[in-house]
């Protein structure tokens, strides 16, 4: 799965590396160096002007954490937070998004986490590494976004519309199997626009753009227990810690 992810780059910055047409300067998201679910991230994603219709690519602040149109409580996002590769075209929550509602969470890396057996002095444990491409690029993460009404909310009160995400995963190959069985996929730069385009519906041809982030070019570093608290955050969850377990 991806539980916790990186995403410090500026909004600036993401506008100028996406590409995007359309962006509300106004709406700001900190940097955060353990993005949570239920937590605002960036997304880039591509939409049909209702009076235009012109396909903008817009910048814009989803919550992470699916929540289908059809779904009573905003709280079921919280546990849909990851999409099977495996799956995702076919499940009810999510096949209607993966043909319609395609996006890109930019991260600048991922958290998972090693199960440590127990020894004789210590007890069972999950250490915790940071997984990044090895040239410091920004990953884009393949998502999916949903609108959500919230019932008996008036129509012009605040809280009335949601837009959620998640995050396609697939089997872990590489430095991230290593650590966990499962990763991010994520799209390739020259992918972009196949993938965000609302008119592309072919589910066998938008498979073909899933790959792993960086290509499979990534690096794992144990960093502290700290990032498993939510409120922890700062540059500092990202200092390597040297008395983790060796892969072999």
């Amino acid at each position: 799965m991806c539980g916790r992810y990186v995403s410090t780059r500026r909004p600036q910055d993401l506008v100028d590396l996406f590409d995007v047409t359309r962006w509300d300067s106004d709406l700001v998201l900190d940097p955060s160096w353990n993005v949570a679910p239920t937590d605002d991230v960036w997304s880039v994603l591509e939409r049909v002007e209702r009076d235009t219709g012109e396909v903008t690519r817009q910048l814009r602040p989803l919550r992470w954490g699916l929540v289908p149109s059809w779904a009573k409580s905003l709280s079921v996002g919280a546990k849909m937070i990851n999409a099977r590769v495996e799956t995702v075209a076919e499940k009810p929550a999510y096949r209607r998004a993966f043909a319609k509602r395609r996006c890109l969470l930019p991260a600048d890396g991922f958290y998972e986490w090693q199960a440590v057996a127990a020894t004789e002095t210590t007890k069972a444990r999950k250490q915790p590494y940071f997984i990044s491409p090895e040239d410091g690029q920004a990953m884009a993460l393949a998502g999916l976004y949903e609108f959500w009404r919230a019932p008996d909310v008036a129509d012009d009160a605040p809280g009335t519309w949601w837009t959620t995400c998640t995050i396609i995963t697939t089997e872990a190959t590489d430095a991230a199997g290593r650590v966990h069985p499962r990763m991010p996929l994520a799209i390739a730069p020259a992918d972009w626009s196949a993938w965000l385009d609302p008119a592309h519906e072919d589910p066998g041809e938008l498979r073909a753009l899933l790959t792993a982030p960086a290509a499979g070019h990534l690096d794992a570093r144990a960093v502290s227990t700290a990032v498993n608290s939510v409120r922890n955050n700062g540059p500092h969850l990202l200092d390597e810690v040297t008395d983790a377990p060796s892969d072999g």
